[in-house]
């Protein structure tokens, strides 16, 4: 909601002969919205199972061609351009997850 009030604009700066794939002439913008603390994907499938009430058929397998090892979420151009920062925790963050799902499954009010 607060990005409305900012429509993106082009970077007069930029450059075909030196282009930067972060940057365009063209009006856009892309943000991460997350939060930026990593956690194991072990925890959360831990997470998901108590919010559901129910054990994860897991099978485990090593690294694959292309997996990374860790991952998360950069608001830095975010929090700059607006004053957003992540407030909600992974754990509670899941659980309303899990809780709207649930009724938007059912059909029920989101």
């Amino acid at each position: 909601m607060r990005l409305i009030e900012l429509p993106p604009r082009g970077d007069p700066t930029w450059s075909g002969d030196a282009p930067d794939p972060s940057r365009s002439g063209a009006p856009w913008r892309v943000y991460n919205i997350g939060n930026n603390r990593p956690i194991e994907v072990t925890e959360l499938v831990g997470l998901l199972e108590q919010a559901l009430g129910k054990s994860a058929i897991r099978e485990l397998a090593p690294m694959q061609p292309g997996d990374v090892r860790e991952t998360c979420a950069d608001v830095a151009d975010l929090t700059a351009a607006v004053g957003f920062a992540p407030k909600t925790s992974i754990e509670d963050g899941i659980k309303r997850f899990v809780r709207w799902y649930l009724r938007y499954r059912e059909g029920g009010p989101q």
